[in-house]
């Protein structure tokens, strides 16, 4: 049985059709991430799984039970991070996590909590309060209000948009903690790097799924490879691709990557140097397949 199950789910909100004929399958277990640019349907999306607002049609189930007719029965299952910081700023780390216990029905938590707290690392702060955390220190602290009524399944709205690096990274092995007690993870995020991770992502766009499938395969799917450059000037690089209607190019910091077919990458792979290209003067180059970012890009690139 699916942890979670949509089915032709679709929710507009006036002449806007945020989420259009939406069809997912999360096995039990499993990491899941929605991936998609601001207004590509994530947060509708995880909100009308929790049961938060209604889709204007199709079907949606938590572990078999119908969160449109059984909303409250579906919850139980359900461990909620949203986007904003759902926290009480005037408690302490403790008060909160009490807090969010009390409202499930959660008696005798304490060892929950500290448990929590030591795998957040938050225990030596836990009389702080949260208004005073930083923001990577709020989101844990928002994960153990989440967690403290051990919900089989947990939905996570963008849960390291607005955090540093290293707190990112800290978020990702406590996710990774989770998963040895058998946890679904539902996430959103506009992060290809962070889609890596899970077991199986969705790339959405306007709300509606332009390819999914295990990060791995997708990669290996696409019929195209990557020539990335580290161009001399890239200045003047850009001058010259943003001119250019026919190449198909993506910029990346100090590298500019393009688009090739396979047989393309088998004749530059061929090249020791690649002095020049496209009246570009080029450093330094490489063939690789694409990673997410790439592919997503690529597949996007006609609808704006």
């Amino acid at each position: 049985m699916e942890a979670i199950k949509l089915e032709n789910v679709s929710k507009s909100y006036g002449d806007i059709k945020a989420v259009k004929n939406l069809s997912l399958n999360i096995v039990k277990g499993e990491t899941f991430g929605i991936v998609g640019p601001d207004g590509a349907g994530k947060t509708t999306t995880i909100r009308m799984i929790m049961g938060l607002i209604s889709p204007g049609s199709g079907m949606i189930t938590v572990n078999g039970i119908s969160v449109m007719s059984e909303k409250k029965k579906a919850q139980k299952s359900l461990g909620y991070l949203s986007q904003k910081f759902s926290i009480y700023p005037d408690l302490s780390i403790d008060e909160n996590i009490g807090f969010f216990a009390k409202i499930n029905g959660v008696t005798g938590f304490n060892e929950r909590r500290d448990m929590l707290l030591e795998l957040t690392g938050l225990i030596n702060f836990r009389n702080r309060p949260a208004g005073k955390l930083s923001g990577g220190m709020k989101q844990k602290l928002a994960l153990c209000c989440a967690l403290i009524h051990k919900p089989e399944i947990i939905l996570l709205d963008e849960p390291t948009v607005g955090v540093d690096p290293v707190s990112r990274r800290d978020f990702w092995e406590i996710l990774s903690d989770l998963k040895k007690d058998d946890i679904t993870i539902f996430m959103s995020t506009p992060y290809l790097d962070e889609a890596e991770r899970c077991n199986r992502v969705a790339l959405i766009n306007k709300g509606e799924i332009i390819i999914s499938g295990e990060p791995g395969h997708l990669k290996d799917s696409v019929d195209f490879m990557i020539l990335e450059v580290v161009p001399e000037d890239l200045t003047t690089a850009r001058e010259i691709l943003i001119k250019s209607e026919d190449i198909n190019f993506q910029m990346f910091g100090d590298k500019v990557n393009f688009v090739i077919s396979k047989g393309e990458a088998l004749k530059y792979s061929e090249q020791i140097e690649l002095p020049e290209l496209f009246g570009i003067k080029v450093n330094t180059f490489r063939i690789r397949k694409p990673n997410l970012e790439n592919i997503f890009i690529h597949l996007i690139k006609d609808s704006y």
